[in-house]
Parts: structure tokens; C-alpha cells; sequence
């Protein structure tokens, strides 16, 4: 608008300079009106449009066309600018506040659209408001979405809802010359209480897998229990050197004390290694004293 008030008054700056002129030179007074009045028509005529913007020009009511970017120029008093249709990518955000699920679950959510009119001859003449339609379209597709979708699928499947949003607003937007480029949700908001329940669940389906890895080591456990009992039933020397290697772990800890079996001594010939290391302690403390 800036734009055209100075190219408006330049034109009348033109036209009082035209008549100063005529006046100096002592023209009569119908031809200083008349640079007056061509002055004034003028400063109606020029408009500027920016960059991104296509001006929707009606001559007598009916469209004519569209005009810009840049200067351009309309017949005063039979044309107006109806408008200027913005051809960048717009961003809105749209809500869909306390709106039932398929299994009837109060979620309050909140979207953003990107889209762009691409006609603007449609955006203008097809629609009152194209702005304000596209908002009502996507609240409304929304809603539509979210009534038709359970909470399981509407938090997990967010990508999936969001084709489905940007096609169904784009079939209702397509005929104002609007197309969407992409729908974005930001955020799905439930209820406190539902939000406790389904914490709860998830850390029941938590406790109830880590019992189940448990259970599945147990089983592995038992059958490599299973293995080695095969094994140690066909070769005793490899239980006995397994039963003096546990001995060994047992005792080489500093303060360890074990019980064994006197059944087990018996069977594995254990008692003279032990009084052998009894007697060789006793020696080397005796070394010790004397020294």
C-alpha cells in the first residue's frame, strides 16, 4: 500500500507541476483544470504488487484478470483490486479440543498445515474467505480423523494420520486452488487419570517380559545342566577334576571356608590331598617361627 501511495502521489505531484506550468505561461483556466483532473484520474490508475503476491482485478464487477508482480496499471473508476492472493507457503495451526476416539477417549490435539495457493483466480472468486476456509477444513478433517481412530492407533500411527489428514484436506481445499503441502501433529494430550492407567500397563507388560527372559535363562540353564550331567556320567576323572576345581575356587578367596561332604572326600581320594596340605601349611609356618 505504501507502494502505491507513492506512485499516486507522484502522479499528482506530475499534474500540480503541469498546472503551475500553465499558469506561469498564462494558459487558459479549461486547460488547467483539465491537467488538474487528468492529475487525479492518474493517481488512481498505478498499482504495485510484491513479489509474492497476484493482485485479482474486476472491471465492472466481472473478472478481468490478475496483475503483477510489480507496477501495474488499471482503469480508474471501472477497475478494482478485489484483492491480493499471497502465493508463499502459509502456515496455520489448527486444535481439535476434547474430541471422542473410536473407543470413546477424550484427546485434546493440536496440528500445523503447510499449504499454498496455487490459482489465485480460484482462491479469489471460488471462496469468500480462502484463509479462513482452509482453517475450518482442517479442524473439521481432523475431528473427522480422531473420530474414526482408536488411542492405540492415534499415538502410535502418527505418520499414518497425518497422510491421511493431508489428503483429506487437500480433496476439500483442492477446489478453492489451494493445495497442502504437509500436516504436521505437534501434540496429543489425554486425560491425567488415563495417562496413570496406561503407565501402569506398561510397566505390568514390562515386569511380565523381564519374568519371561528369566524363565527362558532358567531353560537354558537347565538344559546345559542336562548336557553336562551326560557328559560327567561317562567320565568320572572329568566330575572328580570339576568337583576339585569348585574346591579350588572355594578356598583360593582369603578366608573362605567350605564344607564338603565326607562322602564326596571318600569318592574323590581327596583326604590325603588335604592332610598333604595340612602338613605342608604347618612346615611353612614352622619356617616361619624359626625365622
Amino acid at each position: 500500500m505504501m507502494q502505491i501511495n507513492v506512485v499516486s502521489m507522484a502522479a499528482v505531484a506530475l499534474a500540480a507541476a503541469t498546472s503551475a506550468t500553465l499558469i506561469r505561461f498564462g494558459a487558459p483556466i479549461e486547460w488547467i483544470a483539465a491537467a488538474v483532473v487528468t492529475g487525479v484520474v492518474l493517481a488512481q490508475s498505478p498499482r504495485v504488487a510484491r513479489q509474492w503476491e497476484r493482485a485479482v482485478v474486476l472491471r465492472l464487477g466481472r473478472f478481468v484478470g490478475l496483475r503483477g508482480p510489480g507496477l501495474f496499471w488499471i482503469v480508474p473508476f471501472v477497475d478494482t483490486v478485489s484483492r491480493l492472493i499471497d502465493q508463499r507457503v502459509i502456515t496455520t495451526s489448527f486444535a481439535a479440543e476434547q474430541t471422542l476416539t473410536a473407543d470413546t477417549v477424550p484427546v485434546n490435539v493440536d496440528a500445523v498445515l503447510f499449504w499454498i495457493a496455487y490459482d489465485p483466480e480460484k482462491a479469489a472468486l471460488e471462496v469468500q474467505d480462502y484463509q479462513v476456509a482452509v482453517s475450518w477444513a482442517a479442524q473439521t478433517a481432523l475431528r473427522d480423523i480422531i473420530g474414526r481412530t482408536s488411542l492405540a492407533d492415534l499415538l502410535g500411527g502418527r505418520e499414518r494420520i497425518e497422510d491421511e489428514l493431508q489428503k483429506l484436506i487437500d480433496h476439500r481445499s483442492t477446489p478453492w486452488g489451494v493445495s497442502v503441502q504437509a500436516v504436521e501433529m505437534r501434540d496429543i494430550v489425554i486425560p491425567s487419570q488415563l495417562q496413570e492407567a496406561m503407565s501402569r500397563e506398561a510397566q505390568a507388560a514390562r515386569e511380565k517380559r523381564a519374568r519371561i527372559i528369566l524363565g527362558e535363562a532358567e531353560m537354558e540353564i537347565a538344559h546345559s545342566f542336562e548336557t553336562a550331567a551326560r557328559v560327567y556320567e561317562g567320565n568320572p576323572t572329568a566330575l572328580h577334576l570339576r568337583a576339585m576345581n569348585i574346591l579350588y575356587e572355594g578356598l583360593k578367596e582369603k578366608g573362605a571356608l567350605m564344607l564338603v561332604p565326607s562322602t564326596a572326600v571318600e569318592s574323590m581320594g581327596l583326604g590325603g590331598l588335604l592332610g598333604a596340605a595340612a602338613l605342608r601349611h604347618q612346615a611353612l609356618g614352622g619356617e616361619g617361627l624359626q625365622k
